[in-house]
């Protein structure tokens, strides 16, 4: 078994840290989108838990949604849940605020703690996967897990 990417052991070390059997594994094919990680996992777009990196617009501050692959994020919507309106984020500011590229975002792991807010529709799900620091790594979990590793607020992102 090879060594894991950099980014890909610091989600391990992260995962390791709950005290949990989480293993990120790594893919031969890419699983930068949720359709590629769907079709490299043989599960549905809709378990693929993908984390986006928003900023308010207000506050400048960092705002992760863990959305369902199937799912496209209405940021007014959102914005309006969570009172401030939402920005999308440059990769700059994604890999600042996150340590990681567009494309691998996990849902922990972060350079400091981000507000965190996740889909509902990912609840219905026994097993959901999330990307784990590169566009080639994953780990599976469930969404009981993600809500306490991540100490997000499950809302409705449609």
């Amino acid at each position: 078994m090879s060594a894991l990417p950099k980014s890909a052991q610091k989600v391990q070390d992260a995962l390791d840290a709950f005290g949990l059997s989480l293993t990120v594994i790594l893919m031969p094919d890419s699983t930068r989108t949720a359709q590629e990680a769907a079709d490299a996992l043989h599960c549905t777009v809709a378990q693929i838990a993908k984390s986006l990196i928003f900023r308010g617009t207000v506050s400048g501050r960092p705002i992760l949604i863990i959305a369902s692959g199937a799912n496209r994020v209405n940021e007014k919507a959102v914005g309006r849940l969570i009172g401030e309106k939402l920005a999308r984020a440059d990769a700059d500011f994604v890999q600042k605020q996150t340590g990681y590229a567009i494309g691998g975002i996990p849902p922990v792991g972060h350079v400091a703690p981000i507000a965190t807010y996740i889909d509902e529709d990912l609840l219905q799900y026994d097993e959901i996967w999330a990307a784990a620091g590169t566009p080639h790594a994953v780990f599976a979990l469930t969404p009981d897990i993600l809500k306490t590793m991540t100490g997000g607020e499950v809302i409705s992102v449609r």
